[in-house]
């Protein structure tokens, strides 16, 4: 039964150190599939110009830092569409007009000659990596702890020690500076 709930033990910190790991890796690939959809929207998509209606600052309080957004509206075959961009790199002033490409398919769905995509994209992902390296962190903890007290509780393998006769003909273990069982 010791074995069966060590086992279990171990089986649960390796899978915290791989659920970390993947939870971990979900901001970047979400990243690189934003980067990519980027370049196909600039190449497929319809060309427009938008002009920055508004631009809002939230404060964070004091737990997190402020949040920047920028709300356009823009004309796409006679229809006027309003969208926000989160500003992070760039933020451009209200009344600038700004080169897009929208999504054909979806209206609110667009580009900026900046690179930013429309909405708020991949906060859900930025939360689940942090927390993913929250989880690596505590299963690589736990598993190299296992590891370590799998080590000092197995049993030691002693050498096999050499008697050597002392002055009076009692033995003592001859490796030590200090002879061993020898009385004064």
């Amino acid at each position: 039964m010791i074995n069966r709930r060590s086992f279990l033990i171990h089986l649960a910190c390796v899978l915290l150190v791989a659920g970390g790991g993947a939870l971990l890796w979900l901001p970047f690939h979400t990243q690189m599939e934003l980067d990519d959809w980027a370049v196909t929207l600039r190449e497929r998509g319809t060309p427009a110009r938008a002009v920055v209606v508004d631009q809002v600052t939230k404060s964070g309080g004091n737990r997190s830092s402020s949040s920047r957004t920028m709300y356009f509206s823009y004309e796409l075959d006679g229809r006027t569409h309003a969208q926000e961009v989160a500003c992070f790199e760039v933020c451009r002033a209200a009344g600038a007009e700004v080169p897009i490409w929208v999504n054909p398919a979806d209206p609110g769905d667009f580009v900026t000659d900046f690179g930013q995509l429309s909405g708020h994209r991949g906060r859900v992902q930025g939360v689940l990596g942090v927390v993913g390296l929250a989880v690596l962190g505590v299963g690589v903890v736990l598993t190299l702890s296992r590891i370590r007290r799998r080590r000092s509780n197995r049993p030691r393998r002693d050498r096999p020690r050499r008697m050597e006769p002392a002055a009076d003909g009692r033995g003592y273990v001859g490796r030590g500076k200090r002879k061993r069982n020898v009385r004064p």
